[in-house]
């Protein structure tokens, strides 16, 4: 008698078919984000000089009065941070939907987690 392992071809087969669009993402960005060797955003840790790699969710400027900033939410599918950009209204190609690979000190404040002023490179298309 053949069993089917519970993470075999079937089972993710049949899991697929059946899973939403929002779950069939994540599992494609988390994908994503352990091919170029990157680090899930869940797995970050306060401190950490990281690199993570996802797609932007949201854009926002939000004027400061005393420093203007960008800051845009990076998801990779096990989570998200948020990305700021101090003194920046305006990055070129830093929009919603776009995917990019960020590198900077993990922050974690009151539950939110930051990278300030990240490198960052983005992807093609």
């Amino acid at each position: 008698m053949t069993q089917t392992r519970p993470g075999g071809w079937l089972a993710r087969r049949l899991q697929r078919l059946t899973a939403d669009d929002s779950t069939i993402d994540a599992q494609e960005l988390r994908a994503e984000t352990d091919r170029a060797g990157c680090e899930l955003v869940s797995a970050c840790r306060k401190g950490a000089v990281v690199t993570v790699t996802g797609r932007l969710k949201s854009v926002v400027y939000t004027p400061r009065e005393t420093v203007p900033t960008l800051e845009a939410e990076l998801f990779d599918g096990s989570g998200s941070v948020t990305l700021v950009w101090l003194g920046r209204r305006r990055i070129p190609g830093i929009e919603p939907g776009r995917t990019l690979t960020a590198r900077g000190r993990f922050a974690s404040f009151d539950g939110r987690k930051v990278i300030y002023n990240p490198w960052y490179e983005l992807s093609a298309g």
